[in-house]
């Protein structure tokens, strides 16, 4: 039963809502910590590998010098609902730069756009001279939040409807 797994058990990778939310359109938003200090949070589409949640950005971004100065990373995947439906996944975040389109950019655009239009935007990216960057990350900590047997902070839909009363 999932709702024994304890939050950041990799296991949770496995469970329908957390399968759910990986193959989804649902943006994933990536938090780090950029170069002055201060968090970032920017919402990128992703694909993922198997082992790895891969987001595809454009080489010299702000971002992947933030991330190689600071690895550690969190993301979620969620669904407003209802009810809502919650990835969290940590881990630390690898950055490979490449010539040309990512494998994995290509992928997600077909996925979130469909296979024309997906196909378009891979066209119009893949111009000569383009530098891309794989920001790969495998979790380390996974969470899951469904508000019908998993909710923030563990416990049953009774202790959760207590809170701040």
């Amino acid at each position: 039963m999932t709702t024994t797994l304890p939050q950041g058990d990799l296991k949770l990778l496995g469970t329908d809502l957390a399968q759910r939310m990986l193959a989804s359109t649902e943006l994933a938003r990536l938090a780090y910590v950029a170069r002055d200090g201060t968090p970032r949070v920017l919402p990128m589409l992703f694909h993922r590998t198997g082992e790895e949640v891969v987001m595809a950005t454009f080489a010299g971004t702000a971002k992947l010098a933030a991330l190689r100065a600071r690895p550690a990373v969190a993301i979620t995947i969620d669904r407003a609902g209802p009810p809502p439906e919650v990835l969290l996944v940590r881990g630390n975040a690898v950055v490979t730069e490449v010539d040309g389109v990512l494998p994995e950019y290509a992928a997600a655009q077909r996925r979130y756009y469909g296979p024309e239009q997906g196909e378009a935007a891979v066209a119009d990216a893949d111009r000569p001279g383009v530098r891309m960057a794989r920001i790969a990350v495998r979790p380390e900590w996974v969470g899951t939040f469904d508000f019908q047997e998993r909710f923030p902070g563990g416990g049953t839909a009774e202790d959760f409807a207590r809170r701040g009363r």
